[in-house]
């Protein structure tokens, strides 16, 4: 069982919902990204998500967008990731971490030396949003047999046969998309996505997560109602943008997470 999948297990036996966070790994430096990864657990982050920073991040809204351009100026690169999650895990072998990007720069390091590294860092799953399901042999297949759970997006727009193809090879948890286009443009309510959610479930026995635009703790609330989990990313890297210290930081973020928490599994 992966880090991933228990710590699902341990959230259903505790009767509450997952509260998932997301920032960029390098936005705005190393050292600052380090220290607030470093802080989410206690914040009460039960998954952290670390984005890779790519040139072309087409799901991605103008926050995410702006926080890759920043951690690209501060040196990041795909190694430097992998480093800031070996960082980690010198004093957290809990907490699951899952890498969120694209393609291109694990084309350009090779599948194989990237799951390789991923497994040495102690990266626990990967959410690689421009490889559809008819790709799966490029990097889905080889990350499952490599013990690395594969997340899938699913959206507004995939209908039931589009679904059956998209959950085939995804584990670990589904990753609902809220909202019809990208991060952080529009504000979902959980009545708009409940019937969606319970098609997903129907289909599926995943834990069933949802982000794009879950920006305060109310609407984490609300959306917690009708899922397993939150995801919450662009709201967190506006206040990195804005140089908001790190304990300022860690504290929004146990905003969100205490609001999840909140909500009964029953």
């Amino acid at each position: 069982m992966t880090r991933i999948e228990n710590t699902f297990r341990t959230l259903k036996e505790r009767k509450t919902k997952a509260f998932i966070s997301f920032i960029m790994a390098g936005d705005p430096t190393f050292e600052k990204s380090l220290a607030i990864i470093k802080g989410l657990p206690e914040a009460g982050v039960d998954l952290i998500e670390i984005g890779i920073p790519f040139t072309d991040p087409m799901a991605d809204g103008p926050s995410i967008q702006l926080a890759g351009q920043r951690a690209i100026a501060s040196g990041t690169t795909l190694n430097r990731v992998l480093d800031l999650v070996s960082e980690f895990r010198k004093n957290d072998k809990k907490t699951p971490i899952i890498l969120m990007g694209y393609f291109n720069p694990v084309m350009a390091m090779g599948v194989e030396k990237f799951l390789s590294n991923c497994k040495t860092a102690g990266v626990d799953g990967l959410i690689i949003v421009d490889l559809p399901p008819e790709e799966d042999q490029e990097l889905c297949i080889p990350s499952v047999k490599a013990g690395l759970n594969f997340i899938r997006l699913a959206t507004p727009t995939s209908d039931t046969k589009r679904l059956e193809k998209l959950l085939q090879n995804t584990s670990g948890f589904v990753y609902y998309v809220s909202i019809t286009g990208i991060t952080g443009a529009a504000t979902p309510e959980a009545k708009s996505i409940q019937a969606q959610i319970t098609e997903l479930k129907g289909n599926t026995e995943l834990p069933i997560c949802v982000g794009f635009g879950v920006k305060t703790p109310q609407i984490a609330k609300e959306i917690a109602k009708v899922a397993d989990g939150v995801v919450v990313g662009s709201a967190i890297v506006d206040k990195i943008a804005k140089n908001t210290s790190t304990q300022e930081i860690l504290s929004f973020c146990k905003t969100l997470a205490d609001a999840t928490h909140s909500i009964s599994s029953d």
